[in-house]
């Protein structure tokens, strides 16, 4: 029998103390649902050849278009037989401890708010929109889904060591704002880059920005900016490649 992992109560015995909260599904208005919808459609419509094709199976497979807000228990019966892994709502930024070790028990932290209609292009703290696009869609590909798993877990390691540093921006550089190449054409990875209007294109076509070939020793030396488009992404010579390094990084 399917069990809710939606569930607050859970924080607690699972070691998530105090970032579980309920999504509040029932609580988002006809204008937050209306703003989903404006964001999957065009965000749809803008990612057509510019991004890994598992992405798109992924969205298919999980009916992230059938409208409005996900609610996450129906989406955890739907991406949990897939790949093992289930979404929780949060209310914020979770630190990155708890993040990873979220993650190494196959659980993604969603924020339990979407953007104003005002922010539509841009946001710097991730909502739902972010959380739920642009990464659950890449959690139903199995590759990816157990390399994450496996990257967590030395991610805590790392991070009780106090290799933080190197944790995050290996993520940032693959997870959130990775490009990787495919069937020879230049393609977005990241979830950041997934969920942002501004910046999808402007990745990929931009000839102002920097774009290096992805190594685990590059990302990992790599610093990145949080509050503003990337003036430099690494790129991976494909998304298998991508998930080999998060499968074995050894940080």
């Amino acid at each position: 029998m399917f069990k809710d992992f939606t569930d607050p109560n859970r924080a607690e015995q699972d070691g998530w103390r105090g970032y579980v909260v309920d999504q509040g599904w029932a609580g988002f208005n006809a204008e937050e649902h209306e703003t989903w919808d404006i964001l999957y459609q065009r965000q749809t419509k803008l990612l057509e050849g510019r991004i890994v094709s598992p992405f798109f199976d992924g969205l298919a497979a999980l009916g992230l278009g059938e409208g409005g807000i996900p609610e996450l228990m129906g989406l955890n019966r739907r991406l949990h037989p897939l790949t093992g892994w289930r979404c929780v709502a949060v209310a914020g930024l979770v630190p990155d401890a708890a993040f990873f070790a979220m993650l190494a028990q196959r659980v993604f932290p969603i924020g339990n708010f979407i953007r104003s209609r005002a922010q539509l292009d841009y946001l710097e703290e991730p909502d739902c929109f972010h959380d739920i696009y642009g990464h659950v869609p890449m959690l139903a590909h199995r590759g990816l889904a157990d390399a994450m798993a496996r990257f967590a877990a030395e991610g805590c390691r790392a991070i009780a060591a106090g290799r933080g540093d190197a944790v995050a921006r290996l993520y940032w550089h693959t997870v959130e704002f990775g490009l990787a190449r495919e069937e020879g054409e230049l393609r977005i990875l990241g979830a950041g880059l997934a969920s942002s209007f501004g910046e999808a294109a402007k990745s990929l076509e931009d000839p102002g920005i920097e774009r290096r070939r992805f190594t685990v020793e590059a990302a990992a030396a790599t610093p990145y900016r949080h509050d503003a488009m990337q003036p430099l992404y690494l790129v991976a010579d494909s998304l298998d490649e991508a998930v080999e390094a998060l499968a074995t990084a050894a940080l």
